[in-house]
C-alpha cells in the first residue's frame, strides 16, 4: 500500500463534498493538499481543518468550464514547484435534468463535456508526463454510475467519454508505477447528487480514495464507492488490488 506522508494531492472540488471529504482523509494520514474549488475563498474553512492536521495545504482556483483558467491554475502550481503525486479529478457538474429529454439543448453537452471531461484530461495531460518521468504517480478520475437515463444525457455521456480515455491511457501505462483509474461516490447527499440522494458522503470513503493507494501497476479499473463500504483502507486497498484490468 503506498505511504502518501509528505507527497502531494491536487484535488478538484476540494472545498466541499465528497472533494472535502477526500481532502480530509488523505491528509489524517499525512498527505499535502492542493485544493481546488472556483474561487480560493472556497477553501479557506478547508485549509485551516488540514493544516491543523499538521500537513502543507494550499488553494487554487479555476472554473472548470473554461480551460484557459485551468490551464492558469496549473501554471501557478508548477511556479510553486511543487511535485503532484497523486490528482484526484473530483469536480463535477450535472447541468440539467431534463423531463423532455427530447428537447435537451446542445448547451448541456457543451457545457457537461468541458466541466466533466475535457478539463479534467487537461490536467491529466499536464500531469502524466511529469509522473512518468519519475517513475511514479496516481490518478483518480471521478465518473458516473448513471444509465439508461436520456434526461441526463448531456452528463452522463460526458462521464463515459471520461471513463473511455482514462481506461484508453491506462492501457499504456499498465506495468508501470503510474496509475490511472476511476471511481464512483455513488448517488450521494451532495450539492450535485442533491438532498434526496439515498447515500450518506461518508458512504464514498475509502471507494473514492482507493485509487490513491494501490500499488499493484494496474490501471483502467473502476473502484466503485459501494464495493468498499465500511471497510478499513487496508481491506479497501486489498479488494481493489483483486480486481483485474480491463485489457
Amino acid at each position: 500500500m503506498v505511504d502518501v506522508t509528505g507527497k502531494w494531492a491536487l484535488i478538484t472540488g476540494a472545498a466541499r463534498g465528497i472533494g472535502r471529504l477526500a481532502a480530509v482523509f488523505l491528509a489524517e494520514r499525512g498527505c499535502n493538499i492542493i485544493a481546488h474549488g472556483r474561487t480560493k475563498e472556497h477553501s479557506e474553512e478547508l485549509l485551516k481543518e488540514l493544516k491543523a492536521l499538521g500537513v502543507e495545504a494550499y488553494a487554487v482556483e479555476a472554473e472548470l468550464s473554461n480551460v484557459d483558467a485551468v490551464k492558469k491554475m496549473l501554471e501557478e502550481i508548477d511556479s510553486r514547484g511543487t511535485e503532484v503525486d497523486f490528482v484526484l479529478n473530483n469536480a463535477g457538474m450535472q447541468v440539467a435534468y431534463r423531463t423532455d429529454y427530447l428537447k435537451t439543448p446542445e448547451e448541456d453537452y457543451t457545457k457537461s463535456f468541458l466541466i466533466n471531461t475535457v478539463s479534467p484530461m487537461v490536467i491529466c495531460y499536464h500531469f502524466l508526463p511529469k509522473m512518468m518521468k519519475k517513475g511514479f504517480g496516481r490518478i483518480v478520475n471521478t465518473t458516473s454510475g448513471i444509465a439508461l437515463e436520456p434526461e441526463q444525457a448531456g452528463y452522463s455521456a460526458s462521464k463515459a467519454a471520461l471513463n473511455k480515455v482514462t481506461i484508453d491511457i491506462g492501457s499504456k501505462l499498465q506495468g508501470t508505477d503510474v496509475m490511472i483509474n476511476l471511481t464512483d461516490p455513488g448517488w450521494c447527499r451532495t450539492d450535485l447528487g442533491g438532498p434526496h440522494a439515498p447515500n450518506d458522503p461518508q458512504s464514498a470513503l475509502p471507494g473514492v480514495v482507493v485509487g490513491v493507494f494501490v500499488d499493484d501497476k494496474k490501471s483502467g479499473r473502476s473502484f466503485n464507492a459501494g464495493l468498499f463500504y465500511d471497510m478499513t483502507l487496508e481491506e479497501a486497498v486489498a479488494k481493489a488490488e483483486s480486481m483485474e484490468s480491463p485489457y
